[in-house]
């Protein structure tokens, strides 16, 4: 008997048609409500119950926010220790949130590639499990059972826009519209300019990897997709779209009066697909919008961006 997921199903929303541009009723499905703040969960809770079922007593996974949490929450629940291993970048709230979940906070390097490197050193150095934070099947695997609740809903949807940071979410959407027999439904993938990575990457027909992440939706902010998500298209119909910071803050915004509920710019990314890019949209009667989530966000940040973008 497997053992019950630390994620929750979460609610699935229906908005009227007037709720955007794109003037179609959209489904939106709220992973901001996981109790680790987003869709993380799903796949490194996954990944960690995997780690402890195989003998994993303690685990190290890098990141700069979400996934960290997610980690964080997961060691919680299966009673093992956790160590996240964040970039210098990481603001201290963020650390103070990861410690808060139960955590320990190890600062290293000027990346994520700097930091998660040194997340394999000490994860193999103490013979402890490493968790990656957007680069593993199980990952994928879980991430994927958003589209097995959506679809146990009885929701009919034609496409799916969702967000794209490494791409793990990218490739769960995939793996979860395969086994639900969905694979001729497209996903329209977004990111805020600044952290494109996918996009440039599918421009240019190679793997991209950006000098520099100068958005403020930092949860996007992989310099470079994994490969297997970079071949996604070559398999699944995905169509690669960009936002701006500020169309990224406005939708984050409609969001919070519209539902009461708080998300980070690398969520608002998708929910501005049906403001900013509405053609897109207007091409399906049911677009589902993976509503991510993401600890990153305050009213507080929300007012700054919006004075600063708006």
């Amino acid at each position: 008997m497997p053992a019950a997921p630390l994620h929750i199903d979460t609610p699935l929303y229906r908005t009227a048609a007037g709720y955007s541009a794109s003037d179609r009723p959209l489904w939106l499905k709220l992973d901001a409500l996981q109790p680790a703040g987003s869709f993380k969960l799903r796949g490194v809770g996954r990944l960690c119950q995997h780690e402890v079922e195989n003998g994993a007593r303690e685990i190290f996974c890098a990141s700069g926010g979400n996934a960290g949490i997610a980690a964080a929450h997961a060691g919680r629940v299966l009673g093992v220790p956790v160590t996240i291993v964040v970039p210098e970048t990481t603001s201290e709230e963020v650390q103070r949130s990861i410690e808060a979940t139960g955590a320990a906070v190890v600062v290293y390097g000027s990346v994520f590639d700097e930091a998660n490197a040194h997340a394999i050193k000490l994860a193999d150095a103490r013979k402890a499990a490493y968790v990656h934070p957007f680069d593993h099947p199980l990952l994928w695997e879980g991430h994927g059972t958003l589209i097995d609740e959506v679809v146990a809903k009885g929701a009919d949807f034609d496409c799916v826009v969702a967000s794209v940071g490494g791409g793990g979410l990218l490739a769960g959407i995939v793996a979860g519209l395969g086994r639900n027999g969905l694979s001729h439904v497209p996903v329209i993938a977004v990111e805020t300019e600044g952290a494109a990575s996918f996009h440039a990457s599918i421009a240019a027909g190679e793997r991209i990897t950006l000098p520099a992440i100068t958005s403020i939706a930092s949860s996007l902010g992989a310099r470079q997709v994994a490969q297997h998500v970079f071949d996604l298209p070559k398999h699944h119909p995905i169509e690669s779209v960009t936002v701006t910071d500020a169309e990224a803050v406005a939708a984050c915004l409609k969001f919070a009066d519209t539902y009461r509920i708080l998300v980070e710019p690398a969520c608002g990314a998708a929910l501005a697909v049906a403001d900013a890019h509405p053609g897109i949209l207007e091409r399906f009667s049911n677009p589902l919008i993976e509503v991510c989530g993401g600890i990153g966000v305050s009213v507080e940040k929300l007012t700054m961006w919006k004075e600063r973008l708006l």
